[in-house]
């Protein structure tokens, strides 16, 4: 997802970018809090669903414990306290104040934002909504990045599209099931665009979900993926014929420009944060079922004009690098040093 993505990518780079930015030396240190129940590996164990409900005054304390000595710390997650010195803080989106069917906000979250030292958004609609939401006066926007792996990544071959039940031509979406995801309208979108191309199936990626599984299992021409592999997503995604985001509300937007690299046209929702992000070289659409059908249909044409656009898009996803993004935050990590 979106946000693991981001927190992989930007450690992975911290160091370089650091090196690259500041004429000092810094020391670097990734730090991995897991919940005390937690099977995966972790620096430090805290009860992080105690943590994340106590009260302000409360986090402030486990921060200074868990942030001691550090010159600026980089919260990724909103359950983790704030540290006492330098606190930067990363926002993707506020659906949690947004949606009701997502995460509750953390209680202190808010106020903690407002206290930051830096609050970095992913988008200038996500910083938009961070000032309209939560009053956070002046956060800064660095964009993300996509993987390299899907620049011009090669199509997945037939035996491992048989496996999963795409012989033929299909069109993509992945990602999670959330209301805001907008679903509901591309499954009554699916019937038309199924009458017009008949031999096309819609197949969609990501963890099971009830809602997903109830607007779509069993109907004609569609295939529920499930959670596949990571390694295996830059394949899927440039062999099929379209990936759809029909999201009414994103932060960012990562399949977006995951289709744009592997040159793949993508039919995107006009909403949130996907026209920033598209930056004019997807087809997009409102966020109903007719304009959805009629962008899947003109996405899976053989119209010429597609390949234009295929190739503007591919040139604009060049300028979204998780390297570049390192270096956005690093400059802000060395403004408060």
């Amino acid at each position: 997802m979106g946000a693991q993505a981001y927190e992989r990518r930007i450690i992975a780079q911290a160091e370089d970018a650091l090196a690259a930015t500041s004429a000092a030396a810094w020391r670097f240190r990734e730090l991995t809090v897991r919940s005390l129940r937690s099977p995966l590996p972790g620096a430090r164990r805290l009860p992080m669903r105690f943590v994340a409900r106590a009260p302000a005054s409360v986090r402030r304390e486990i921060g200074r414990m868990l942030f001691s000595g550090d010159a600026v710390s980089h919260r990724m997650g909103l359950e983790l306290p704030p540290s006492p010195r330098a606190d930067v803080v990363t926002l993707h989106d506020v659906v949690a104040w947004r949606f009701a069917d997502e995460s509750s906000p953390v209680p202190a979250a808010a106020e903690e934002l407002r206290r930051a030292a830096a609050v970095i958004c992913v988008s200038e609609f996500s910083a938009l909504e961070a000032v309209e939401v939560l009053g956070i006066p002046h956060p800064h926007v660095v964009h993300n990045g996509v993987d390299a792996r899907y620049f011009d990544a090669p199509p997945m071959d037939d035996d491992a599209r048989r496996a999963l039940n795409l012989p033929g031509p299909y069109v993509l979406h992945a990602g999670g099931a959330a209301e805001r995801k907008n679903l509901a309208a591309l499954a009554a979108a699916w019937p038309r665009v199924r009458s017009e191309r008949p031999g096309l199936t819609l197949a969609l990626a990501g963890p099971p979900h009830p809602r997903r599984t109830a607007l779509f299992d069993g109907m004609p021409g569609v295939v529920l993926l499930g959670r596949l592999p990571d390694e295996a997503m830059p394949g899927l995604v440039a062999a099929a014929s379209a990936v759809v985001v029909p999201s009414l509300y994103e932060g960012f937007g990562l399949p977006v420009l995951e289709a744009m690299a592997a040159n793949v046209p993508a039919v995107v929702a006009n909403t949130s944060s996907l026209p920033e992000v598209a930056g004019g070289h997807a087809i997009l659409v409102d966020p109903d079922a007719a304009a959805l059908a009629g962008g899947l249909i003109d996405a899976t044409s053989a119209d010429s004009a597609l390949a234009g656009m295929v190739r503007g898009a591919r040139t604009h996803a060049d300028g979204f690098t998780w390297e570049r993004s390192a270096l956005g935050h690093a400059r802000i990590w060395e403004s408060l040093r």
